[in-house]
């Protein structure tokens, strides 16, 4: 049992001259009222609900209370209404076609990311604070208990059948944003997009034969084709095709950064899983193998059908035919040169010369049609003088008759 224990202590005795301590300037406590009670100041929240009280619902907490209610909900409202505006991102509206809510959430390789979060026109180029908001605006809108509560029960024979936990859909939003805010499975699902393969496979069916019988437009056939594939380069900028009146080392550094591409395309998105409830390491060791033949052979694939657009690109290129005139001709002139023959003139010359002569026999024209405008006007003003002269003329002479009479 517990025993108190009484010490012998006693306090001092406060000197002669000990005076307290006065309250502080700074304080921001009032000095106590005679009655033991402190004075409260008129300010703050408190104060102002008291006022609102008091002067505008006559002391009526129900009134008080419903009003204050009112003014949270309306704030609010605004404050969401503020947050989206400054969060939406023009991403997570697309318009859900009806196959794409039917997807299955256990065949999720097959199913398109970026096309569940609503961000198709995006895709590789959506930012992370961007799929971050797409996917919130899925969850709201397809979470399986907020679907539960809008849809109707429908009983039979006392029991509900209607399916208030259909979150099929719900789990492609979650595959899909766990796939796309995972760089390394993000690059994976990248390197074979749904989307692009559709345009890989329209954009490199061109064959030589086909753009020589439409008599393609060289610039706008495979322009769009190398800036689809500028995506997977891990050099970044990537030089693009240019123009017609690209220089030779533009034309050079073109071609030679295109047989160089340095890829970061890979294959894993098609790996096969082990069985499932399968312990065998053989069987792991048997697949994990043929998936890095499958992904080694996808990527030689991939190498080699660049190369051969590459190819087709420079056997097409109507810059590679000027260099080469333009070559031979140089290399005609310092023969030439060397000879001590007159040097031929180049192409290019010879049409600079002749665009300089129909320059100067344009200014020519034009210089004699002025000359001859001008004459034809100092023509008709001096004739116009005349008349006027001989008008002048007349009139005197009827004058100086008219005062002889």
């Amino acid at each position: 049992m517990a025993t108190v224990l009484t010490l012998p202590i006693t306090a001092p005795i406060l000197p002669k001259g000990y005076v307290p301590p006065a309250a502080s300037s700074s304080s921001c406590l009032s000095a106590p009222h005679p009655t033991g009670h402190r004075v409260l100041l008129p300010v703050g929240h408190a104060h102002l609900d008291h006022l609102r009280l008091s002067l505008l619902h006559a002391h009526d907490f129900g009134s008080f209370d419903a009003q204050t209610a009112t003014e949270r909900e309306a704030k609010a409202k605004l404050l969401a209404a503020e947050g989206a505006a400054e969060d939406d991102l023009g991403v997570g509206d697309e318009e859900e076609a009806p196959e794409l809510l039917a997807l299955d959430p256990k065949e999720w390789k097959k199913q398109d990311h970026y096309a569940v979060l609503g961000l198709s026109k995006f895709r590789y180029l959506a930012t992370a604070e961007q799929i971050k908001i797409a996917h919130r605006k899925k969850v709201l809108k397809h979470h399986p208990d907020k679907k539960a509560s809008n849809v109707p029960a429908e009983t039979i024979l006392g029991i509900n059948t209607s399916n208030t936990n259909d979150d099929a859909f719900f789990k492609c939003i979650q595959k899909a944003h766990e796939v796309l805010t995972n760089a390394e499975k993000r690059r994976q699902f990248d390197s074979v997009d749904p989307e692009f393969l559709e345009l890989e496979e329209q954009h490199t069916s061109i064959t030589d034969k086909e753009f020589k019988a439409k008599k393609l437009d060289f610039f706008k056939t495979f322009t769009p084709i190398f800036e689809l594939y500028t995506r997977f380069s891990r050099v970044q900028p990537v030089p693009g095709l240019g123009t017609i009146d690209a220089t030779k080392d533009e034309v050079e550094g073109f071609y030679d950064f295109w047989y160089n591409f340095d890829s970061w395309r890979s294959f894993e998105w098609y790996d096969k899983e082990v069985n499932e409830g399968s312990d065998s390491r053989d069987d792991k060791r048997y697949t994990e193998k043929k998936n890095k033949s499958e992904r080694a052979r996808r990527k030689k694939e991939d190498t080699a059908q660049l190369r051969v657009l590459v190819d087709l690109t420079l056997s097409l290129d109507p810059r590679i035919k000027l260099i080469k005139q333009q070559e031979k001709e140089a290399r005609e002139a310092k023969k030439a040169a060397a000879a001590g023959k007159p040097q031929k003139k180049t192409k290019a010359q010879e049409e600079e010369e002749k665009k300089k002569a129909e320059e100067e026999k344009k200014a020519k024209e034009e210089a004699e049609k002025a000359e001859r405008e001008a004459a034809k006007k100092a023509k008709a003003a001096a004739a116009n003088a005349a008349k006027k002269a001989r008008r002048a003329a007349r009139a005197a002479e009827e004058t100086a008759a008219a005062g002889a009479s």
